[in-house]
């Protein structure tokens, strides 16, 4: 997490420039609560700096010519800092005061199938990976890999979908901060319907002014989703969706991550919503949503 304001200059990759958008000058926050410590750091004006990645800095200036624009932060281009490159975009949290935060990792799948290819390319066993999994489930690894003390690491990307409502419903909930500090990233096995309703409910604390603004947001994006170029023609995975709540009752719901988005061949589109079947590159991205509605909704019914 960081609450720190950070210098940067002004770089120039390719024709991308990086316009400042000259809003009051002042401390800024970004609650991390998932992710790789260091990725992030708080710009100035509002502005977010994360680590560069070619793939995410591609996907933002199509998305800035998108439909999908106004679910996306806003992208300003690459800016240097320390000697390290980052993509800078909109600081989603500057316009909250004291916000919640959720981060759902959208879709049936969070590993290219191009990793899994790579993965079985080349096998070696991995004790980091074995210890993760005995650490979730104990009983998970096989005889052989117990005997190696060690796991494919294609068996464990395959497996681990298969813990969480990742795999039961298109989508799973990856961290929550709430306004009061509390974090909680221990979301590994919440799997089921009834798990993941108690757990949005928690987020939102049951405040049906809080949960019918997410619910709006997610239905406005699910139309605008449906119509994109981009969404249609792109692979989305490892993608999330960020929801932001305050105590005013003002919410938000973006579209981020993109590092593992990858443009399909021109022969190839998706509906998102088909079942994932090795070499039909479908995401489950829109399951996923139709899900999270419904079960919103549901939610709306009972509070």
């Amino acid at each position: 997490m960081f609450y720190e304001n950070a210098t940067w200059k002004k770089q120039t990759r390719q024709g991308t420039s990086s316009p400042i958008s000259m809003s009051p000058k002042k401390p800024q926050e970004w609650l991390q609560v998932v992710g790789h410590a260091g990725c992030f750091q708080v710009g100035e004006y509002g502005k977010l700096l994360k680590r560069f990645c070619e793939g995410e800095r591609q996907c933002f200036q199509k998305l800035m010519e998108d439909t999908l624009k106004p679910f996306v932060p806003a992208y300003h281009g690459v800016v240097q800092q320390e000697e390290h490159d980052y993509n800078m975009m909109d600081n989603l949290l500057t316009h909250f005061t004291n916000p919640a935060i959720m981060d759902c990792k959208m879709g049936s799948r969070t590993y290219l199938e191009e990793e899994l290819v790579v993965a079985r390319e080349r096998p070696n066993p991995r004790k980091d990976m074995y210890d993760k999994m005995v650490a979730v489930d104990p009983e998970a690894p096989t005889a052989q890999e117990q005997a190696q003390q060690a796991v494919l690491k294609s068996r464990y990307m395959q497996w681990r979908e298969t813990l969480s409502s990742t795999a039961t419903l298109g989508f799973r909930i990856e961290g929550v901060r709430k306004a009061n500090g509390e974090c909680h990233t221990n979301f590994k096995r919440t799997r089921s319907r009834e798990q993941v309703m108690e757990a949005l409910k928690d987020f939102a604390d049951s405040n049906p002014q809080i949960m019918r603004g997410y619910l709006w947001r997610l239905k406005q994006l699910r139309w605008v989703l449906e119509t994109s170029d981009f969404f249609r023609t792109h692979e989305v995975v490892g993608s999330s969706l960020l929801f932001v709540h305050d105590g005013t009752g003002k919410t938000g719901v973006w579209m981020i991550d993109f590092g593992k988005t990858v443009a399909l061949p021109p022969s190839i589109t998706l509906d998102h919503r088909t079942p994932w079947v090795e070499g039909n590159r479908e995401d489950g991205y829109l399951w996923g949503l139709d899900n999270l509605v419904d079960i919103m909704s549901d939610i709306l019914t009972f509070i």
